[in-house]
């Protein structure tokens, strides 16, 4: 089922996760272990990342060194399918235009379609490891509105190869992310929301947020983007904050404030559980308020301590 039916059918607020596939050489049983306790809470659908390939430089018997490609994170696809497969839920992989290129993002649209697959969530990606600045490759796509708009071609039958007549056409639904404190690169706000709506026109369905730890922002953003006519979807992003590194090295990589009162709780603690529990306690109470002003979904982004999502919601629901 599309995300956009899940919205459609649901009477009150519905759940989403958000997972890693695990590193090269680890089991998938590392994610039943992750999502099977918080499929209590019936979770209308699970979120995969992608992963793109990064360069490293490995020695060679000769003491010579080369410049290899490797994936540290692969089997998205895969893990979708068998997410699908044993727990009956709708599973959502990323699509990123760093580092793939449109014939790779083709076949894997191809792949999706014929796993019985109905949505994706379509984003640029970050920067490699070893850039500055995003780069796409070479015969890739730069912005996320490029792959929308390759994933509509593809839902209109409109293959790569132009000799492709009639092609069958796919039925995605289409996600897009939205930065509620805006994304780094962009100059304001309301500059972000206008390459949004370029995303929207174009025919994505609805919108995933970055995290945040401040409710306000979420509000705010979704009236701003009201005023600029984007009128789909918009799903809060919800992360625990559950140690002290974290308070430095999440406004950091993802470019979101922590609240001076989250902080200074934080702070404070003085063992993993006390950080534990400061961190359930703002992520209930976002939750809360959340619920209050009949949010459509609360998007968990599970990495690293999914016990504190079970946690948080067992007080809720």
């Amino acid at each position: 089922m599309k995300v956009t039916q899940h919205l459609a059918n649901a009477k009150k607020t519905i759940i989403s996760l958000e997972i890693l596939p695990p590193t090269k050489g680890k089991s998938i049983e590392s994610i039943y272990h992750h999502l099977s306790p918080l499929m209590e809470f019936n979770p209308s659908f699970v979120n995969v990342t992608y992963h793109r390939a990064e360069q490293m430089y490995k020695k060679r018997a000769d003491g010579n060194f080369e410049r290899v490609e490797i994936r540290k994170r692969p089997g998205t696809v895969g893990i979708c399918a068998a997410i699908m497969n044993k727990y009956k839920v709708e599973a959502i992989p990323h699509l990123i235009c760093g580092g793939f290129s449109k014939e790779e993002t083709e076949n894997a649209l191809i792949d999706l379609h014929f796993l019985g697959l109905e949505n994706v969530l379509a984003l640029r990606g970050d920067a490699a490891a070893n850039e500055k600045f995003f780069t796409p490759h070479p015969n890739g796509h730069r912005y996320a509105e490029d792959l929308v708009k390759q994933i509509i071609d593809l839902n209109n039958g409109r293959y790569m190869e132009e000799d492709i007549m009639d092609g069958v056409k796919t039925d995605f639904c289409i996600g897009v992310a939205g930065y509620p404190e805006k994304h780094f690169e962009a100059p304001n706000l309301d500059t972000d929301i206008y390459y949004l709506k370029r995303k929207i026109d174009m025919g994505a369905d609805y919108v995933t947020t970055q995290m945040f730890f401040n409710n306000e922002h979420y509000y705010n953003y979704v009236k701003r983007c009201k005023e600029h006519n984007v009128n789909v979807p918009i799903l809060p992003g919800l992360k625990p904050l559950t140690n002290k590194r974290q308070l430095t090295m999440i406004p950091s990589i993802f470019n979101v404030e922590v609240p001076y009162d989250l902080y200074n709780e934080m702070m404070k603690t003085k063992n993993e559980a006390d950080s534990d529990k400061v961190g359930t306690e703002w992520l209930l109470a976002q939750c809360r308020d959340l619920l209050k002003n009949n949010v459509p979904v609360l998007h968990f982004y599970t990495l690293g301590k999914p016990q504190i999502v079970y946690n948080v919601l067992k007080e809720l629901f």
